[in-house]
């Protein structure tokens, strides 16, 4: 089973065969490193943060012209909080650093923005950052950069099963209708096709509470390389990867 899992490794560069017509239609990225980047610089890991902002900048960019539909970013999780406040609070200054400086980017490139995950618990203004964002970005047809930010997937879960309770409860549905497709249509990814890829840097090779009932069939594809060193190559690497897999999705 390891030798399903890529590994970014040093090797001398080839040109990969992108075919468009198997270009995964939603890509998500666990963006991890950006502490251990900074460490080994002699860095504050803000400063790792810092970095990694400016290859989100990138990334989108690299996506967008490859086709991608979805580009779903872990930026922050619920288990975040527990880090010193020093960073929680940076880190809770960069959506706005980064939408206010790449905003009219997004727009010129048709970017449309969306967020999951429990923003009523961040500062007003991270909110009213994101809100702006998409707000202007609503009638955008092109990729969308989905944010997961104060994301956990267990409490989405569970939230939905509430919801699904109350409703059952209510009247609105019936035990019955309770499938697979209605869980989905409670979580926060309604509007969303599951990942077809999963990328996480850094070398860690666990989901990290991110999305674990839509990457049920999704493609893994994990490097070493930390995120403010990941490059288009990384991207086009794990793309090609994914187009070279069989998904099967439990047949033959």
């Amino acid at each position: 089973m390891l030798d399903r899992i890529s590994f970014w490794k040093k090797e001398e560069k080839t040109e990969l065969n992108i075919r468009q017509d198997t270009i995964p239609a939603h890509v998500a990225i666990i963006m991890d490193g950006n502490g251990r980047w900074a460490k080994r610089r002699g860095l504050p890991r803000v400063a790792g943060h810092h970095e990694g902002m400016k290859v989100v900048k990138k990334v989108v960019k690299y996506a967008n012209n490859l086709g991608v539909k979805v580009l779903t970013l872990y930026a922050f999780s619920t288990e975040n909080w527990k880090r010193p406040r020093e960073e929680v609070d940076f880190l809770m200054r960069l959506p706005g650093e980064f939408l206010n400086s790449f905003l009219p980017e997004l727009i010129e490139q048709n970017v449309r923005v969306t967020i999951m995950g429990h923003k009523e618990v961040l500062p007003v203004h991270t909110i009213q950052a994101v809100e702006e964002a998409i707000e202007k970005t609503k009638n955008n047809t092109g990729l969308i950069l989905n944010f997961a930010l104060n994301y956990g997937s267990r409490n989405e879960i569970t939230t939905a099963l509430t919801e699904i309770i109350r409703d059952v409860e209510a009247g609105t549905i019936g035990r019955d209708a309770i499938n697979e497709d209605l869980v989905s249509r409670y979580l926060m990814t309604s509007s969303l096709p599951d990942p077809d890829l999963l990328i996480r840097t850094s070398g860690e090779v666990r989901l990290s509470n991110f999305m674990l009932w839509q990457l049920a069939y999704s493609e893994f594809w994990f490097t070493e390389v930390n995120w403010p060193d990941f490059k288009e190559e990384h991207l086009k690497k794990a793309i090609y990867d994914y187009q070279n897999r069989g998904r099967r999705y439990g047949g033959v």
